[in-house]
């Protein structure tokens, strides 16, 4: 951890959310980005269909999130985050409630900006019990460290320009259950974007209009494989879809396609808002509350949309 924090400080990081050298990265939905920011994520609106479970009925699910995170030291964040879960079995009674209260905070290692690379630690803590029984929530808590990464391929030859506004961005961590007879689990995800807005503000100006030049398509994979204990088949989704970034704020939209019957029967959606609160009050976020900081400027904030 102290050679971690080294790294960190004698690494050049921007002070607003999302940026190494050129590349804005947008916060994304189905997986983490790498950054230890000032976010306010909020709301997340996800529906979902579960398979239905062994004597059980096939269940509709809709998830209403929110996540906060709050920079302490340069590029050292703690992260909150909640969600509010309605099931409603078909033919059954609809459930609701709470998940698990979640805690986080995650590590900025390095940061390479004529590269536009970024490499992360954190952990996340689902604190067993805070949910509501109803919904079925873990008695136990889940621990999960976990590795992020983000490159962005504007160093590529200009021989291949429209290839440069592409990035990738992913995460993978261990969740460790403190029930021995719960499983453990490999999580993954990754994030495959191409910045319209860096294509018209960094490779070339096409001219194209609003407010397409200011979206960025994305397809996000997110990924469970359960390992020991019985904890069955790998589960997961993949997550095509549309971020578009204002001056202050990002909306995203996806369609949530399973991998398999066992993560679920038919196609989902989620829907996002991230708000860029360290534009909203740059006096009061956008830079750690200890250590060397200065409010975000227009040139290490969020692209201009003009």
């Amino acid at each position: 951890m102290a050679a971690a924090a080294l790294c960190g400080a004698i690494t050049p990081r921007a002070t607003a959310h999302g940026f190494v050298g050129d590349r804005f990265f947008p916060p994304t939905i189905a997986t983490d980005d790498p950054f230890a920011v000032d976010e306010l994520s909020l709301p997340t609106v996800q529906l979902f269909h579960n398979p239905p479970s062994p004597g059980g009925l096939a269940t509709r699910e809709i998830d209403i999130g929110g996540e906060f995170d709050k920079e302490i030291l340069p590029g050292w964040d703690f992260e909150f985050s909640d969600v509010f879960t309605s099931l409603q079995p078909k033919g059954g009674t609809s459930t609701n409630g709470w998940q698990n209260f979640s805690l986080g905070s995650k590590l900025e290692l390095i940061q390479v900006p004529a590269h536009e690379f970024i490499l992360s630690t954190g952990v996340d803590w689902d604190i067993g019990g805070t949910g509501g029984k109803s919904i079925g929530v873990d008695s136990f808590s889940t621990f999960t460290p976990a590795l992020f990464f983000g490159k962005g391929f504007g160093d590529l030859p200009d021989t291949v320009p429209m290839l440069k506004p592409f990035a990738l961005t992913g995460e993978v961590g261990e969740s460790l259950p403190t029930e021995a007879a719960a499983p453990n689990a490999l999580q993954w995800g990754l994030a495959l974007e191409y910045s319209l807005l860096y294509l018209e503000q960094n490779v070339k100006d096409t001219g194209m209009a609003h407010p397409f030049r200011d979206m960025i398509p994305v397809v996000e994979f997110a990924m469970n494989n359960p390992e020991n204990r019985g904890g069955g088949a790998a589960t997961g989704t993949v997550n095509p879809g549309i971020l578009y970034e204002s001056r202050y704020f990002q909306l995203g939209a996806e369609a949530v396609i399973p991998i398999n019957s066992h993560t679920g029967p038919n196609v989902g959606f989620l829907f996002n808002v991230n708000i860029f609160i360290d534009d909203f009050w740059p006096k009061v976020f956008g830079h750690p509350l200890f250590g060397a900081s200065q409010p975000a400027t227009q040139e290490n904030s969020t692209p201009s949309i003009k």
